[in-house]
C-alpha cells in the first residue's frame, strides 16, 4: 500500500510540474475601478501576447507623444477610452481617442479555420446574407462581396467587367452560391495562419482593437457579451479569469460623444502576475 501511495504521490508531482510548465502568463490589470485579472493565450497568439506583456512592462520600446523612442510601462495612466454597454470596454490609447499607437503595427494571429468560418455561407437562399455581415450597410456589403468574386473569375477592372458582363454573370452567381465567411475576409485583405488556435469573441475574452487587417499596435477591448460577428477580424489573445465584475461595472459608466466616460475610467498598471 505504501508503495501504491509513493507511486502517486510522485505521478501527482510530475503532473503538477508539467502544468505548472505550461500554464500561461497572468497579468494583473489594475484600474480605477477594480483589479481584473488576465490569462493571456501565449501559445495560441504569441506575437500579441508578446506585444502586450511587452508594452505593459515596459521592455519593449515604443514612440511617445513627442516622437521619441522610449521604453516605460506603457499602459499605466491610459482611459478606457471608448465603453459601449453590452457590447465591449476599450482601452490602449496614448492619445485617449482611440487615433493614437505606439509608432508601429504587426500582424493578425487568427485561424479562421479553428473559427468554423470556412463553413459559414456569406449567402442563404432562405435567410440572405449572414448575420455576422448585417452590422454593414447593404452596399458595402456589395463591395465586401464583390472583391473576392471578381479576383476568382479575373475581373481586375471595371472595363473587363462591362465587356464581358452577360458572360461572366451566370459565373459570378455560382462564386457567390459557394462564397464562405473566411474567403470573403481574405478578400478584404485577412491572411489567416491555419497552425494557431483561435478563440471566438465569447464575453469576457481579451482581444485586439484594429483599423483593418494588420494594423495592431496597443489598443484592446474586453468583450461585454458574445460578440461572434467579429470572429476572424480580430486577434483574440486572453481571457479575464478574476474580476469580470469590474469589467461590467465600467461597462455601465456613463458616457458622453463617441461612447467616451465622461469621468475618466483608468489603467492605474498592467503587470505580470508573479
Amino acid at each position: 500500500m505504501k508503495i501504491i501511495f509513493s507511486l502517486l504521490a510522485v505521478l501527482l508531482t510530475v503532473a503538477v510540474s508539467a502544468q505548472e510548465k505550461s500554464a500561461n502568463p497572468v497579468v494583473v490589470m489594475k484600474t480605477s475601478h477594480g483589479d481584473v485579472t488576465i490569462e493571456l493565450f501565449e501559445k495560441d497568439a504569441p506575437e500579441t501576447v508578446k506585444n502586450f506583456i511587452g508594452l505593459a512592462e515596459g521592455t519593449k520600446e515604443f514612440t511617445d507623444a513627442s516622437g521619441n523612442k522610449v521604453k516605460k510601462p506603457f499602459y499605466d495612466g491610459l482611459i478606457f477610452h471608448r465603453v459601449i454597454d453590452n457590447f465591449m470596454i476599450q482601452g490602449g490609447c496614448p492619445m485617449g481617442n482611440g487615433m493614437g499607437d505606439p509608432g508601429y503595427k504587426f500582424k493578425d494571429e487568427i485561424n479562421a479555420d479553428s473559427l468554423g468560418l470556412q463553413n459559414l455561407k456569406v449567402l442563404d437562399e432562405k435567410t440572405g446574407v449572414h448575420e455576422h455581415l448585417r452590422i454593414y450597410p447593404q452596399r458595402q456589403i456589395q463591395q465586401m462581396i464583390a472583391q473576392p468574386v471578381f479576383k476568382k473569375l479575373g475581373i481586375n477592372s471595371e472595363e473587363t467587367f462591362k465587356a464581358k458582363q452577360k458572360e461572366f454573370q451566370e459565373e459570378i452567381q455560382k462564386v457567390i452560391k459557394t462564397l464562405t465567411l473566411k474567403k470573403l475576409y481574405e478578400g478584404m485583405g485577412y491572411v489567416y495562419d491555419d497552425k494557431l488556435k483561435s478563440y471566438p469573441m465569447k464575453k469576457g475574452f481579451l482581444a485586439m482593437a484594429n483599423s483593418g487587417p494588420n494594423t495592431n499596435g496597443s489598443q484592446f477591448y474586453i468583450n461585454l457579451k458574445d460578440n461572434n460577428y467579429l470572429d476572424g477580424k480580430h486577434t483574440v489573445f486572453g481571457k479575464v479569469i478574476g474580476g469580470m465584475d469590474i469589467v461590467e461595472k465600467i461597462g455601465k459608466v456613463k458616457t458622453g460623444a463617441q461612447d467616451k466616460p465622461v469621468e475618466d475610467v483608468k489603467i492605474n498598471s498592467v503587470r505580470l502576475k508573479k
